[in-house]
């Protein structure tokens, strides 16, 4: 068995500008979680179950279409959960709708909590450092394409590690084609 995770990275220079101010924060998760935007929590699965897993996101990915997401300020789920995050203003459509293919399938889970696409910059810490974070992000504000998403494993070290990538919009590999073969534009 193994722990598995889906989520989109935040690139650079945003996702080190992040983790860094987490780590400032004095979260001791800053260095073993990488930015990010969590489209499937952590699930245990069991190892035959990779290959089905791989190919459910394959085919999610080829039926998505790369999108924008803005940041935005930041936003907390205190009083249930010691979190802070950094919000989404645009993007969260997209979000919703790319987090409903992948939990479906051989991934379809049921969630603790309803879906709510955020940027964790600060979890279980004490209120100083939780407030400190909401109110030192609240002017945060960053904007880049998602050009897909990533299977992550929980190692034995307590580190995510992205696995594999999926790339939105990439069509399967398949069998070559005759020349002409699939042209559309041949009547």
């Amino acid at each position: 068995m193994r722990t598995i995770g889906v989520a989109i990275a935040i690139p650079e220079p945003w996702g080190g500008e992040l983790q860094a101010r987490r780590r400032a924060y004095g979260d001791p998760l800053a260095d073993a979680i990488p930015t990010h935007v969590t489209l499937l929590p952590p699930t245990t699965v069991s190892d035959e179950a990779l290959v089905e897993i791989e190919e459910h996101l394959l085919g999610v990915a080829e039926h998505q279409t790369p999108f924008d997401l803005h940041l935005r300020g930041t936003g907390t789920f205190r009083p249930v959960s010691p979190v802070v995050f950094v919000q989404l203003a645009r993007g969260i459509g997209d979000l919703e709708r790319l987090e409903a293919c992948v939990r479906s399938g051989p991934l379809h889970r049921e969630l603790t909590f309803p879906f709510h696409p955020h940027v964790t910059v600060a979890h279980d810490l004490p209120a100083d450092a939780l407030d400190r974070a909401y109110d030192e992000l609240a002017g945060y504000e960053a904007r880049f394409p998602v050009w897909g998403f990533s299977l992550f494993e929980h190692g034995p070290d307590a580190v995510w590690r992205p696995q594999r990538d999926y790339v939105l919009g990439r069509r399967l590999p398949g069998p070559d084609l005759p020349e002409g073969a699939g042209d559309a534009s041949e009547g």
